[in-house]
């Protein structure tokens, strides 16, 4: 997830990015079925997974915007295993990035990635269909998060999709909580079981699917305790940002 710190300057963002999002990502949950996720994808530069994202059409991938980097990207789609070459595997490079143009390195937290060549789609790779625009999910429904990275802050990495089950919690606690940072119009936050864990540093713009659709981004926890009940997971809420998405893919 997010390697934001809140008091870190906005010209170290990047660096720190590209080394945390190396150190970890899903903690305790489960190994996903192998391909049974096929609209998820991992970001990768020079070969490292950075962030992670969502085929929503067979030339675009959903992304946060705090996962842009200066250097070339490409998107890896049909995985399960990130450290091997499956024959399930599309590598495609990125041909044009578009972050939200009121992104200010935490509101706004949204990127659509437009594919150098078109995803072929089968039975690994499939877009995932977004929510539809008013669609509320109220709190305390289970949604499930998804990404690659390590199970835990001093634990070897995990080279296979791994997900968790986290609860939608209630806007105005993660308000109370998170105070300025979460907005309750563009935000979801959920609520998480320490010990069954769920997403941390490196699961960045990965999905949070609710009843079968993806209801949010991945874009902040607390920086190195990912873990901590105290502070909610914070998603970039996706049916807020629906007629931009829209109007990016047409143009």
């Amino acid at each position: 997830m997010r390697l934001l710190s809140l008091l870190i300057k906005p010209f170290l963002l990047f660096f720190v990015l590209m080394f945390d999002n190396l150190k970890s990502g899903i903690v305790g949950g489960k190994v996903s079925k192998p391909h049974s996720r096929p609209y998820m994808a991992s970001l990768q530069i020079q070969g490292q997974h950075t962030c992670g994202g969502i085929l929503i059409r067979e030339d675009f991938v959903l992304t946060v915007a705090h996962c842009k980097s200066p250097l070339p990207m490409t998107v890896v789609l049909g995985a399960h295993n990130i450290s091997k070459t499956e024959k399930s595997q599309q590598w495609i490079q990125v041909a044009d990035y578009y972050p939200h143009p009121q992104y200010d390195e935490h509101d706004y937290d949204i990127m659509l990635l437009k594919l150098k060549n078109n995803a072929t789609l089968n039975k690994y790779v499939k877009a995932i269909g977004l929510p539809k625009k008013n669609g509320k999910i109220p709190a305390n429904v289970k949604c499930v998060v998804a990404g690659w990275g390590r199970i835990g802050a001093k634990k070897p990495p995990s080279d296979v999709l791994k997900e968790a089950t986290e609860k939608i919690q209630f806007s105005h606690e993660c308000k109370n909580i998170w105070q300025k940072y979460f907005n309750t119009e563009h935000m979801i936050c959920t609520k998480f079981d320490k010990k069954k864990g769920g997403i941390c540093q490196g699961d960045s713009g990965g999905p949070l699917i609710c009843n079968s659709k993806p209801q949010g981004l991945t874009a902040l926890t607390l920086q190195d305790d990912c873990n901590n009940p105290k502070y909610p997971h914070i998603f970039t809420k996706l049916h807020f940002f629906l007629p931009w998405i829209k109007k990016i893919m047409q143009a």
